[in-house]
């Protein structure tokens, strides 16, 4: 079971469920994918995988990515610095704390894992290991 954050008017959101819901079964994080954690793509080609962790607004140092076994956990936790005089006429982003874990390959190198952060996109690579990547198409001389 998962706590999900409830806004005040929570009518408009039934429809969202409605309509956003992965009915084919797909991923469970469809329906909260930019409500309360970011957009990841996952890129794969011959010598690496590449996750792109959309989380504008931030900065290099609020994030934590941990290699735990097969598990690599992304997350962030900002501090939110609430001012009770504020007054919302509208307010439709909230950069908060967020947790995503994915479970690698065993096809990963773990040692060569590296991250940057550019342009609101955080950018894992995570290198194939040598005998992982597709190797080319050679002949086999019969004996």
């Amino acid at each position: 079971m998962s706590l999900v954050k409830i806004k005040e008017n929570r009518f408009p959101l039934v429809f969202e469920d409605l309509f956003k819901t992965d009915w084919l079964g797909g991923t469970s994080a469809v329906n909260n994918t930019g409500f309360n954690s970011p957009a990841v793509n996952i890129k794969d080609n011959e010598e690496e995988f590449v996750i792109e962790v959309a989380a504008p607004g931030r900065t290099r140092d609020s994030f934590n990515i941990e290699l735990n076994n097969d598990r690599l956990i992304v997350s962030s936790i900002e501090k939110n610095e609430i001012e009770e005089n504020i007054r919302f006429t509208r307010k439709e982003f909230d950069y908060s704390t967020f947790k995503r874990i994915f479970r690698l390959p065993e096809t990963i190198d773990n040692s060569k894992i590296n991250a940057s952060y550019k342009d609101g996109v955080l950018l894992i690579t995570l290198p194939k290991k040598e005998e992982a990547k597709i190797q080319p198409k050679r002949f086999i001389e019969i004996s």
